[in-house]
């Protein structure tokens, strides 16, 4: 029994693409956008804060004093 008309239509179109893979036209290529989608400056400020918890962190934890006074 043949394949109805829609489906043969499809697999004709999948097998021509095969044979493309890995040919791209320098068109397509041109047009991406290779920007990233945040901004320098966004991930400037989230490593300054990442980093600036971390050194907080750190000094905390070197940086308090030697002996607690004893509770009541």
């Amino acid at each position: 029994m043949p394949l109805p008309r829609n489906i043969r239509n499809r697999n004709q179109k999948f097998d021509k693409n095969i044979t493309k893979r890995g040919h791209v036209d320098p068109g397509k290529i041109a047009k991406r956008n290779d920007e990233f989608p945040v901004s320098s400056t966004l991930i400037i400020f989230f490593l300054v804060v990442v980093v600036g918890s971390s050194l907080v962190q750190i000094f905390n934890l070197f940086g308090g004093s030697a002996s607690k006074p004893p509770v009541e």
